[in-house]
């Protein structure tokens, strides 16, 4: 390496020369510092060094040299203290994965009992052409380490010659995969890449729709005015109004939810509240009767129902409710599930919306998180969700008058629930249903994005798994019965369009597929495959755009970018498949599993709901006043009761035996990665595999001890 007179070497001008002359030597993966002693260095390495610089070239020498000794050390100790880190963090994960194992509970085990009816071979069946991948993965990774360290470097050109030995066994390999393989892989990679692209420009223009929304402030507004006169509190657009609470076996958000409502600042002779209780245990259907005696006593016009026969979940819930007689006396029915807390003013700030719209079917609110930063789980999902609310819903809502109901945190109007054909038990998303159904009759839809109804997120990987499962198969479901109706429905081509090929097929079913396809199975492959390419862009720059168009209406989630994007992949296993079981009605497209909630925003609720302002206590004959001091609170210091003991002996964390095979199949992807030179494909594969095994080990989200 040819000299320089710079930071190691003398000044130019005559200044003497200082230091010892160090020559960085690179080599190629691994590079050295050499010192060369004065004696031995060329004189053309020590030009500007005057007659002077003898003298003080021995003590810049040692001067410099323990400099060099100090900053290299330092750099030892750094690097030891990451493999340190690296090393403790590598034997917890260890002891983590060895808990797991030794509780012998794995996803099978939880599945066993709500997929009953399905046949053990249907369920096996979809993911048994991975663990064809990863033992072949295996083979593969093994036979290309043994041709690098041989060094079988063929040529395309030396494929054809005849070589004896293991060499001729992969030179037909060679010869195989380039002719068969890679060609229908290279097919299936561009297909995949065209989709994502489409879904990718879809999201970007309905991010651009968001921005001119904000840009021009538009939003729904009030055809006519409807506040009340202040000399006459009577006066005013008071409509009728139903308010129903879906719950089942509830125990721990029952109280919140009832407190919520029966507090809402509406007339009480026109406000009728419907617990709908489809509890099977007797001990919670009497906690929640006695919650509903004790508002009745209050004042409050509240009712309990409890179905005999508890047919079809949620839908079945809300279509027996609808069959009362007193039903037809009320105009609107608010719907909130157990966990929903409304504000006071909810109904004063949505209902107005329909007067003198007689076309207007639904006001949805937005959601709110009390608990979004309890763990790592909950802050991802808030990123999701908040850009479900901003972006989707606002903008579906101020184009198209459209977008799926979300079955919580909002108002319909009676007339629109019947002419749609009221709620059906056909799929597991019902609130969909309705919504499509009605969008079909010429109803129009408002999403007030700044009202919101506050509620809390699941906060174990479980809860989530099986609401996303349920969230992404009925989609398919609706999308088959749905179907002939929307192509025989009188509504605009644009319209139709917009149903088939935006909202079900590029939204539910493409967003799933190519994200399950191109990352977790593509990818992975093309390492094994180099002949099949796939580029730089599609791996890492358009998926962290898209990533960061998500994350804009949730600012404050930007230092989890990285991990978004990670867990976004990895929940594409559970939604690809529920993709799968709604598309082809398998057994588990039909399970229906009660959200777990924790209750944590339970006690703060009931504080804020206890101190209400003067203003809001001015009309005491016409509201429902609550007795809050009456509400059933549990004393934190109260000893654990049997029930409870039993509660937490029950609770535990699974492993996920699909999220760690394609853990498995995605590293050893990255370790093939290493012998062809991809950097960025080897950091997105590895990082990949590290959240696969995160989440097959069930580390993210609640822990139990």
């Amino acid at each position: 390496m040819a000299p320089w007179s710079g930071l190691w070497g003398g000044r130019a001008g005559g200044d003497a020369y200082r230091g010892t002359p160090v020559v960085v030597k690179m080599e190629n993966p691994n590079w050295s510092i050499s010192e060369i002693s004065p004696d031995d260095a060329d004189e053309d390495f020590l030009v500007g060094a005057g007659a002077t610089g003898g003298g003080r070239r021995k003590g810049g020498r040692g001067k410099n040299a323990k400099q060099i000794t100090w900053v290299l050390l330092l750099k030892a100790h750094r690097a030891a203290g990451c493999l340190a880190s690296l090393a403790s963090t590598a034997v917890a994960l260890g002891a983590a994965a060895r808990r797991r194992v030794a509780d012998g509970r794995t996803d099978a085990d939880a599945g066993a009992a709500g997929a009953a009816g399905e046949s053990p071979v249907l369920r096996s069946r979809f993911y048994a052409f991975i663990r064809a991948f990863l033992v072949l993965s295996m083979l593969l990774l093994a036979v290309e380490l043994a041709a690098h360290f041989n060094g079988w470097n063929l040529a395309a050109s030396a494929l054809a010659l005849p070589i004896i030995g293991v060499e001729s066994l992969y030179g037909s390999w060679l010869r195989l995969r380039a002719a068969y393989l890679a060609p229908l892989l290279q097919f299936l990679t561009d297909a995949c890449v065209v989709l994502f692209l489409i879904q990718s420009a879809d999201r970007l223009i309905q991010c651009l729709g968001c921005f001119y929304i904000n840009l021009k402030r538009i939003k729904p507004k009030l055809k006519s005015a409807a506040s009340p006169d202040a000399e006459d509190p009577d006066a005013g657009y008071y409509p009728m109004v139903l308010v129903q609470i879906p719950m089942c076996n509830e125990k721990e958000v029952y109280q919140q939810s009832i407190a919520a409502v029966c507090n809402l600042d509406w007339p009480r002779s026109n406000l009728l509240v419907q617990v709908l209780d489809d509890s099977d245990d007797p001990t919670t259907q009497s906690l929640i009767k006695e919650e509903v005696a004790k508002w009745q006593q209050n004042g409050a016009r509240i009712l309990y129902r409890h179905r005999v026969l508890r047919d079809g979940y949620k839908a079945g819930n809300l279509k027996s409710a609808m069959s009362c007689s007193y039903v037809k006396d009320y105009e609107f029915v608010a719907i909130f599930d157990a966990d929903f807390q409304p504000n006071p003013d909810f109904l004063k700030r949505s209902v107005p919306h329909f007067k003198d719209n007689d076309e207007l079917g639904l006001v949805q609110a937005r959601w709110s998180f009390v608990n979004k930063d309890e763990n790592l789980l909950t802050r991802l999902q808030n990123i999701n969700l908040c850009f479900h609310f901003e972006v989707e819903q606002q903008v579906n809502g101020v184009f198209l008058n459209f977008f799926g109901f979300n079955g919580t945190a909002g108002v319909w109007r009676i007339k629109a629930l019947e002419d749609s054909g009221g709620w059906m038990e056909r799929t597991t998303v019902e609130d969909m249903d309705i919504a499509v159904r009605a969008h079909l009759h010429g109803w129009k839809f408002f999403f007030l994005n700044d009202v919101e109804c506050q509620c809390e997120l699941p906060e174990s990987y479980e809860a989530y798994r099986k609401q996303q499962h349920r969230w992404h198969s009925g989609p398919m479901q609706l999308f088959r019965l749905c179907l002939p109706d929307i192509i025989k429905s009188k509504i605009s081509v644009w319209k139709k369009a917009n149903l088939i090929f935006l909202f079900f097929l590029l939204r539910k079913l493409i967003l799933p597929f190519y994200s399950f396809t191109l990352f977790c199975i593509i990818l992975p492959m093309t390492m094994f495959v180099p002949e099949a390419e796939l580029p730089d862009w599609v791996v890492c720059y358009i998926p962290a755009l898209m990533s960061l168009l998500n994350i804009l209406p949730s600012p404050k989630s930007f230092p989890f970018i990285i991990p978004y994007l990670l867990f976004e992949n990895t929940m594409s296993v559970t939604k690809f498949n529920a993709m799968i079981s709604g598309l082809f009605q398998l057994g588990s497209a039909y399970e229906w599993v009660v959200t777990k909630k924790s209750g944590r925003s339970s006690e703060g609720d009931l504080i804020a709901l206890a101190v209400v302002p003067p203003k809001e206590l001015r009309h005491q004959k016409t509201g429902s006043v609550p007795n809050l001091d009456l509400v059933i609170m549990k004393d934190p210091s109260s000893p654990p009761t049997m029930n409870d003991a039993k509660k937490k002996k029950k609770k535990h964390n699974r492993i996920y035996k699909k999220e760690l095979v394609l853990s498995l199949l995605l590293l050893t992807a990255a370790a093939r990665s290493l012998l062809t030179k991809q950097g960025i494909h080897f950091y997105f594969l590895l990082f990949q595999g590290i959240s696969f095994l995160l989440v097959g080990l069930d580390l993210i989200g609640e822990q139990v001890e």
